[in-house]
């Protein structure tokens, strides 16, 4: 019988809002180049990443922003918590909003996040991925955390 491995980890989300509107970049259609363990390939998707073994969940945002988009969050405020489970991870997101901040997105992992765009808060695309989507309905709703 195989062993199931099951994994449980800690991520952040930037919501980036600029003028009332949000950047989202588009994952790679390819389940392996867009990186995600909770299988986001060709959904649209905040800046984030998980967090490293010491880092501070600020500087996990701030360095995930930079690494994905090349812009430099300046500030950075905590708008959601949630719980992702399914049959073999385990991820707690943590969502965060960045109003002020320098640079323009670039696409620094073209085969991770293809592309980077700017979108109404209120018109967006889809899909979105799972924790972003999250995110934004913690924030929109003003709720940090729901439990389902």
């Amino acid at each position: 019988m195989e062993q199931q491995t099951k994994k449980l980890g800690v991520g952040v989300g930037v919501m980036i809002l600029k003028d009332g509107k949000i950047l989202l970049g588009k994952r790679h259609s390819d389940p392996k180049k867009a990186s995600s363990e909770l299988h986001g390939e060709g959904t649209w998707t905040m800046p984030g990443g998980k967090l490293h073994f010491g880092e501070k969940l600020e500087q996990a945002a701030e360095r995930e922003v930079f690494e994905e988009t090349g812009i430099k969050a300046k500030l950075l405020k905590l708008v959601s918590l949630t719980d992702n489970i399914i049959p073999d991870v385990h991820f707690v997101t943590v969502g965060f909003l960045c109003e002020d901040f320098e640079g323009e997105p670039k696409v620094i992992e073209p085969n991770e996040i293809t592309e980077w765009k700017w979108f109404e808060i209120n018109n967006l695309p889809n899909p979105i991925y799972l924790s972003s989507k999250q995110v934004l309905d913690n924030f929109l709703s003003k709720t940090i955390y729901k439990a389902d």
